[in-house]
């Protein structure tokens, strides 16, 4: 039996699967490679049975709340960058950029917290790649009513 790699006995420590990127809704493609960069399109939050996790954060959702709908978010990010990698996520040098869209009410100023729960789960599970230059913006609505959108920028080898 082959030793599983250093990133897979990470994501198997913190009892996470990945799965495959789910297909596009709209007029764009879920990741595009150039050179060695890779833009991942921005992610939905998504609740464990699939759904999406609607919501406010400031109205009907709180912060720690907001931060597990981040940290879901970083899961099927790295999903589908897996796809991106050719499978082998052993191939990533660096998460480089982060940008977080949070659905927020005007007077809502946490979304930097919120987004932590995308941030500190790529960082757990990538060391010192891990580590990226971020953006977190509030926002008045996301596609499906997602109460967090985000999207990555990976180096690869």
């Amino acid at each position: 039996m082959s030793e599983l790699k250093p990133i897979y006995q990470k994501l198997q420590s913190l009892d996470i699967t990945l799965a495959p990127p789910a297909a596009p809704v709209a007029a764009y493609v879920m990741w595009v490679r150039t050179g060695n960069l890779v833009f991942i399109s921005g992610h939905i939050a998504k609740k464990p049975d699939g759904s999406v996790w609607a919501g406010q954060l400031g109205k009907d959702i709180d912060t720690l709340e907001g931060q597990q709908a981040a940290r879901a978010i970083a899961i099927d990010l790295m999903g589908t960058l897996q796809e991106a990698c050719g499978g082998d996520l052993s191939t990533v040098k660096r998460i480089v950029k982060v940008m977080s869209l949070v659905n927020s009410t005007p007077d809502y100023t946490d979304q930097h917290l919120v987004t932590n729960g995308c941030s500190e789960l790529l960082g757990e599970v990538f060391g010192e790649a891990g580590v990226h230059a971020r953006s977190a913006f509030g926002v008045a609505q996301i596609p499906r009513g997602a109460c967090v959108e985000i999207e990555l920028i990976a180096e690869v080898a």
